[in-house]
């Protein structure tokens, strides 16, 4: 048998494969399956996003041939737009936006089209496991910034060694966070990631798919807003989840021109880009107003609401984020010792529900579980019924 490559060796299971491998299992025993692993929404997308995709479809049949790799004009312009409205942020369509298909995808892309062998990127630690695996199948170095709680969940960079600094090459950070739902209070600290950028020669990686999925007063900023920031980096946007369009595969890369224009150069070798219909009902979604896409945000908090206070309730002490549709939440004390992948197994198989074992986003997610908010609202009770029962029955008393 033929060897894969020594990068794809060094990769570890790839999270949400083993998630699914649980889950698998358990449906082959016949088991009631609640899935809160993967964050896959299960909410609709927009009635009036569909209806543009099934008429353009139906109607414009040119939209079925190939596209332009770095996004079609309209859909380039309609980005910039958004980035004016929302954040107040000036975009030139032209040199400062591109189409990409997921924001998952284009990160990978970006390290690709800037990693030499053995360059090094900062990465945080949990991350959504591209921001870190990419790096390898990109044949990059990896330099890990924990998150920690008592940190907020933000890299301390100040701790980080200088001849780390002075090598890397890239800077990645996520926020909202997946998978901790940490959020940026106080925009002074990413004025703090630019000079260190500036210093250093840093690209600044900023993933804010989760920049529109907020609860209460909590508004979350652009890095594209901060002093500099365009100078120094490029920020990811998705319509995954704001829009419940995870399926589509359709996000968008904007900021510094120069790094966009090494990522679109890339894309264009790679791929053809994203088809013309969707790219057109994306440009329908990016004209909705907040109020379009508040029943999504509804839905989640009033998930979030319930399944905390009844976790409060048999002792798991969770924490509601501002944003994100996830719970971080610390392994419950019955089981306290056990590591999170072997919880996560263990819950599936006693109860059926399938979490993500923190341990899948980084040695520093050991201890975590990270609950996705993804299932109808009245499997959340169910879910809870079969958790009381679960933090009854710890390994000591089996």
């Amino acid at each position: 048998m033929i060897s894969p490559s020594d990068k794809i060796k060094n990769l570890p299971p790839y999270l949400f494969g083993a998630i699914d491998v649980l889950k698998n299992r358990a449906h082959a025993n016949k088991q009631d399956v609640i899935d809160m692993g993967m964050g896959n929404p299960d909410l609709p997308t927009p009635k009036c996003v569909v209806e543009r995709l099934v008429d353009t479809v139906t109607k414009h049949p040119r939209t079925h041939r190939y596209p332009q790799a770095k996004g079609m004009p309209k859909f380039r312009k309609a980005i910039c737009d958004w980035y004016d409205r929302r954040f107040g942020v000036k975009l030139d369509p032209d040199t400062e936006a591109v189409a990409l298909i997921g924001s998952k995808e284009g990160i990978a892309h970006l390290y690709l089209a800037y990693l030499n062998q053995g360059d090094l990127v900062l990465v945080p630690n949990p991350c959504y496991p591209v921001h870190y695996n990419g790096v390898v199948l990109a044949g990059g170095a990896v330099h890990l910034m924990p998150l920690r709680e008592e940190n907020g969940y933000l890299p301390d960079l100040a701790s980080i060694p200088e001849k780390v600094r002075k090598r890397a090459k890239i800077m990645i950070l996520n926020y909202p966070n997946n998978p901790t739902g940490a959020v940026i209070e106080d925009k002074k600290y990413l004025e703090e990631v630019v000079r260190f950028a500036k210093k250093y020669d840093i690209i600044v990686v900023y993933d804010n798919a989760y920049s529109e999925v907020t609860f209460g007063d909590y508004d979350a900023p652009s890095f594209l807003q901060v002093k500099g920031g365009k100078d120094v980096g490029v920020e990811f946007g998705s319509f995954s989840k704001t829009y419940n369009m995870a399926g589509w595969r359709i996000g968008w890369a904007a900021g510094n021109s120069e790094i966009l224009g090494v990522l679109a150069k890339y894309k264009s070798y790679l791929d053809y880009g994203v088809p013309t219909f969707v790219q057109l009902s994306g440009v329908r979604a990016l004209e909705l107003e907040k109020k379009d896409i508040q029943p999504t945000l509804d839905e989640y908090e009033k998930r979030f609401d319930f399944f905390v206070k009844k976790l409060s309730s048999i002792g798991w002490d969770v924490k509601k984020p501002k944003a994100t549709m996830y719970l971080w939440a610390k392994i419950p004390p019955p089981y306290a010792n056990m590591p999170s992948l072997e919880f996560a197994e263990l819950l599936i198989e006693t109860t059926g529900i399938a979490v993500a074992p923190g341990i899948g986003f980084g040695t520093y997610g050991e201890g975590f579980v990270r609950i996705a908010m993804v299932t109808h609202y009245k499997r959340f009770h169910d879910a809870f019924l079969r958790l009381k029962k679960f933090m009854k029955n710890p390994p000591s008393q089996k």
